[in-house]
């Protein structure tokens, strides 16, 4: 059934087919990894309170517009369902509706900053790393439109499998972010030494610079005329309303977890600040295996997108188990470097003059990112199976378990570090087991096959008689 054509290099939902969509995102999500850390990192000469500020800061504030991110993400499943179904014009109608979402949203998000800052008070963060902290968030709050309008484009080019300019536009926003946080933060080339300010300046300007990539590419005459990009710029009622409502759960599922993961980090920055530097350190490298792994994630919610438009579930399926090799060889080079290079990796982050917290955040850190390398295949085993399910339009249980997973963490740590003094290790411990467990859930519900089932678009005409033998997406694109 899935035998090669001759006329195609490629095997429909193969292995290669994957990579050709997901290595550009893999890259572009690890040029965010990339941006991330190497903020992270120029703090950390400064002081462990600026590095752990910057993150607590960051992770807020993209908390703050994740329901409206979440919502505008889902466009690239359905984008990839129209672009299957072969009804190209109704791609950029559905990018419409979600920059229709994402204006709107903006006012809202400013207006919940105050939420913000209540919660850092809330968590009793030390009084060095909270004047550090406010600062760095309230200055990204005001940049998060370039952060909710980037999706929009993302998930297009990402829904019709041309995932190379969102590569670009990620290498371009890095550049940009790097080379501004170096001037901002150290003072170079004649500027001032902002610091934490700096950081959060070349944060914005670097995704700004990501966004007006991909609107240029967006409004290309070739994608123009290809697409009928400039007929898609109204509202259409019948796309808003399938963006929402299969979207809706990936948005409340971001919230939640991310206003869960925040809370998780508070607790540990609550419980010391040799505590708070350890975590820190042991989450930057995290999203170092992380974050490319999401790029995975969503090419295959793209690809299953695509081939259920088609009403070719066991080709979506294909996809998946090809996406999930891939993800467990990246999380076996991840195992390597965590279990062999420990000291090394911890040391990167080592502040310039010495430092009492980073002296004894030290071994606490070594044993984090060591008992990190037991759960990464988990990690990738929970994206790649949330990613299909999304895809096949089953994102309401990707929502339930996802979140449901976030929230055994917060009560489970809060019971561990705040009532009962255990150790950060155990705490840790126990982070540990409940990824385990839960990527084991999230398995089982894909493994049912009700997502095979649902149906979100429907194609203009029969698979077969649209697409003809010799046809491959990654090939012909």
């Amino acid at each position: 059934m899935f035998k090669k054509n001759k006329k195609d290099k490629f095997t429909m939902g193969g292995i290669r087919e994957m990579l050709s969509i997901a290595f550009p995102m893999v890259m572009s999500h690890a040029c965010y990894t990339i941006m991330t850390f190497t903020d992270r990192l120029f703090l950390s000469k400064l002081g462990s309170a600026e590095m752990n500020a910057s993150m607590g800061g960051g992770v807020m504030a993209f908390m703050m517009m994740t329901f409206f991110f979440g919502i505008i993400t889902y466009s690239t499943a359905l984008t990839a369902q129209y672009f299957g179904a072969g009804k190209k014009n109704r791609c950029p109608v559905v990018i419409t509706q979600a920059i229709i979402i994402a204006i709107i949203s903006y006012p809202t998000i400013i207006l919940a900053r105050p939420l913000g800052i209540l919660l850092f008070e809330f968590m009793e963060i030390s009084p060095e790393q909270m004047a550090h902290q406010k600062v760095y968030f309230s200055i990204l709050m005001y940049g998060v439109i370039f952060g909710i309008l980037r999706p929009c484009f993302t998930g297009f080019f990402s829904g019709i499998g041309k995932t190379k300019i969102v590569m670009i536009s990620s290498a371009v926003a890095m550049g940009i972010n790097v080379a501004v946080n170096y001037v901002l933060i150290f003072g170079k080339l004649g500027f001032p030494a902002l610091g934490i300010r700096g950081a959060a300046y070349g944060t914005i300007i670097g995704s700004a610079g990501g966004l007006a990539v991909m609107l240029w590419k967006y409004l290309s005459k070739e994608n123009r005329q290809e697409y009928s990009v400039m007929e898609s710029f109204h509202f259409d009622k019948k796309a808003m309303i399938e963006l929402l409502r299969f979207g809706y759960p990936a948005g409340v599922e971001l919230l939640l977890n991310l206003l869960a993961f925040n809370v998780l980090i508070m607790l540990f920055h609550s419980h010391s600040p040799s505590t708070a530097t350890a975590v820190t350190i042991v989450f930057n490298w995290d999203m170092v295996s992380f974050i490319p792994l999401l790029g995975i994630g969503i090419s295959v919610t793209s690809l299953v997108g695509r081939y259920m438009g088609m009403k070719k579930p066991d080709i979506a399926h294909r996809c998946v188990m090809s996406g999930l090799k891939i993800g467990m060889v990246y999380s076996c080079f991840t195992i390597i470097l965590f279990v062999g290079f420990t000291e090394i990796l911890v040391n990167v982050f080592k502040p310039a003059q010495f430092s009492d917290i980073f002296t004894q955040a030290f071994p606490t850190a070594i044993f984090m990112l060591r008992m990190a390398a037991v759960y990464v295949m988990a990690d990738a085993t929970i994206v790649i199976f949330t990613g299909a399910l999304r895809g096949a339009g089953d994102s309401f249980w990707a929502m339930a378990l996802s979140v449901s997973m976030h929230w055994t963490l917060v009560p489970v740590l809060y019971f561990m570090l705040k009532l009962n003094n255990f150790s950060p290790e155990q705490a840790w411990v126990s982070v540990v087991i409940i990824f385990l467990v839960f990527s084991s859930l999230i398995y089982l519900r894909y493994y049912g096959g009700k997502w095979r089932q649902i149906k979100v678009v429907h194609p203009v005409q029969e698979p077969m008689d649209i697409i003809p033998d010799d046809f491959h997406p990654s090939r012909d694109l």
